[in-house]
């Protein structure tokens, strides 16, 4: 009964071919939150994956719901002098775009081709709760017990942005009582380097648009005497960064980096994949390394931009321009003055035609651990011992998460272990996991989930557990 037979019958999961077999059927399943007609599929990989898979490991299983959406609380309560943690998960994944996946491929096959696995949610996040599954059960087959107690939350609305999600934990605050937050999901820095992260930027996305007139009109007879609203907006989202990208609005700046988050991305080294994109070295904030611009800084971007009919264009001005962007933000940014501030910003360079006005009321919320925070070093200590890999440290994923529902709703420290990469093409055509990720996840989730049962956790006394 050691740690290293735990890692091993981990590695035994994968070997066996069984691991391949549980992603593959939930793969299987498209569980597209954002398709009204995927509801009843939501539900049913809960009660045919999800519930199953946590009884075997003799947790105890509570459906709830909220807004209108089901949820999976699970429980496995060993000893009240032990710490609690808490996992989380989603089970739903983004539209499958079937039609575009390269030759042999299906969002909903699970195929292995080149050392990948591909498949809708292989990445996000159905193989990153299945690594983290497995790796309990193999603590539990070793040791006989987790010698922890296990909660773990499945979400099914997390690509729409986790409706229900913040009222429900606020609603059982007592339920979801926990010493730490270890969860999996987002990339790693870099698929070679196991990562952690403490935290995620927020997003915000918002309409901006001008409408000039009722109808277009003819281009050579009203060409000159007319205002164009494409070319208006064009000027008014010009204005709001420098042509490098700088962002140009004083209220969407942090004030500046602390020195602990600027010593550990100080490490963290930003590849750009062969199958990649390409970074642009003069694009964005100056002075900044990659990994504080993406880490520790914000960034705005036009998601999509219309004016006229872009599939027949015909020759008269537009009466209407209309753009959808988003702001990406860190912890210094006060999200409620995100809008009114672009308000004041456009006013003041002479844009106060042009309209502004979210399409959801749904943001993600920026979170950050304190890097120096103890849970974050025994994690990574633990991870290190496994891999024998220094692991990467960020402040917080460069993409969004509804972190804040456990940093600032449940006040828990909030340490996520990716088992993805960025080059993933996650919500893309051709998602796919590295099989090597795969295998060296359940790896090292074993290795700390076996450490959580030694008595070295930082910050739990036995006092703190006999108030539980």
């Amino acid at each position: 009964m050691t740690r290293d037979a735990a890692i091993a019958r981990a590695e035994s999961y994968f070997a066996s071919g069984d691991f391949r077999k549980d992603l593959s059927r939930r793969v299987a399943m498209p569980t597209e939150s954002q398709n009204p007609d995927r509801a009843p599929v939501l539900d049913q990989y809960l009660d045919s994956e999800m519930i199953p898979a946590f009884e075997a490991l003799g947790f105890q299983c509570r459906k709830l719901s909220q807004n209108g959406w089901p949820f999976l609380y699970v429980e496995r309560h060993e000893d009240a002098l032990r710490p609690t943690v808490l996992g989380y998960g989603h089970g739903d994944v983004i539209r499958g775009l079937d039609n575009e996946w390269a030759d042999g491929l299906s969002p909903w096959q699970l195929i292995e081709r080149d050392g990948r696995w591909y498949g809708r949610g292989v990445a996000d996040n159905k193989g990153q709760h299945t690594v983290n599954i497995g790796a309990l059960r193999a603590v539990l087959e070793t040791r006989g017990k987790l010698g922890f107690n296990a909660k773990y939350l499945i979400e099914m609305g997390e690509e729409r942005i986790s409706p229900g999600l913040h009222a429900l934990v606020d609603a059982h605050k007592e339920l979801f009582r926990a010493d730490v937050l270890i969860a999996s999901d987002g990339p790693r820095l870099s698929a070679a380097r196991p990562t952690v992260f403490l935290g995620s930027r927020g997003a915000i996305s918002f309409d901006i648009w001008i409408d000039a007139r009722k109808g277009g009109h003819h281009s050579g007879n009203w060409g000159g005497l007319l205002s164009d609203p494409a070319i208006q907006l064009a000027h008014a989202i010009a204005s709001i960064t420098e042509p490098s990208g700088k962002i140009l609005v004083p209220e969407w700046r942090p004030v500046s980096i602390p020195d602990n988050v600027r010593h550990v991305l100080a490490d963290c080294e930003i590849e750009s994949d062969a199958e990649g994109p390409q970074i642009d070295p003069n694009w964005g904030e100056p002075g900044l390394t990659p990994a504080e611009k993406l880490f520790a800084w914000c960034s705005f971007a036009v998601l999509a931009f219309e004016a006229g009919n872009p599939r027949t264009p015909v020759g008269a001005i537009p009466a209407r321009a209309w753009a959808r962007c988003q702001l990406r933000f860190v912890v210094d940014i006060d999200v409620e003055n995100v809008l009114p501030a672009l308000r004041r910003h456009l006013d003041q360079h002479g844009f106060s035609q042009v309209q502004i006005a979210q399409p959801s009321g749904e943001v993600f919320r920026a979170t950050r651990l304190d890097p120096e925070h103890p849970w974050v070093n025994w994690v990574v200590d633990s991870i290190g011992r496994t891999t024998g890999k220094k692991p990467a440290i960020l402040p917080n994923l460069g993409a969004s998460l509804p972190n804040d529902a456990f940093s600032e709703t449940l006040q828990l420290p909030t340490v996520w272990i990716p088992h993805s990469y960025p080059g993933c093409s996650q919500h893309a055509p051709n998602e796919h996991l590295p099989i090597d990720i795969a295998r060296e996840g359940l790896a090292l989730m074993a290795g700390l989930y076996w450490d959580l049962g030694e008595r070295n956790v930082p910050g739990v006394s036995s006092s703190d557990h006999d108030r539980k």
